[in-house]
């Protein structure tokens, strides 16, 4: 490997082996390297969002309500299942969405004492916009990795996520 070639997380793992030789370091080749992608991640999906005045936890609930497919509409416990949040905090939530006019609530009629939330007009146009802007980024992202790479790294990451989910 080539001085230039090298990355913080190569100098990071040097260090330690000098400091730790006692150690065994290899995990933070790979863990380093993906809590680092992350942080890159990160950035760009709110510079993404931000783009389109959104929050990450806007693009959430509106993704998953997109990703139900016509209608649009998820009760709230659906919403909590896809979001993975509290009860209180989904209702918040809703509310907010609600009053920014990207979502709207109605009773469901198959349960007297249910509700459904379904994306407006407004806010379908702004979950499309978003997604299509956070694609384009992380299309940026991966541009160094041919597709074949691309596949690779996904069923590593695959393989070492699954039994975490």
């Amino acid at each position: 490997m080539t001085e230039d070639a090298r990355d913080e997380v190569d100098r990071l793992v040097a260090a330690w082996r000098t400091e730790r030789p006692d150690l065994d370091v290899e995990p933070l080749q790979v863990l380093s390297r993906v809590s680092r992608l992350a942080k890159h991640l990160d950035r760009a999906r709110r510079a993404s969002f931000a783009e389109h005045d959104l929050e990450p936890w806007e693009f959430d609930v509106l993704t998953a309500l997109r990703r139900a497919g016509t209608p649009y509409e998820l009760s709230p416990g659906a919403l909590l299942r896809a979001t993975l949040v509290t009860s209180g905090t989904m209702t918040n939530r809703i509310d907010r969405l609600a009053q920014a006019g990207l979502v709207r609530r109605r009773p469901d009629p198959e349960d007297r004492r249910g509700v459904l939330v379904s994306l407006t007009e407004t806010g379908l146009e702004r979950v499309d916009a978003a997604f299509e802007g956070l694609l384009r980024r992380e299309q940026e992202l991966l541009s160094s990795l041919g597709p074949d790479d691309q596949h690779t790294l996904a069923a590593l990451l695959r393989a070492l996520l699954t039994p975490f989910d």
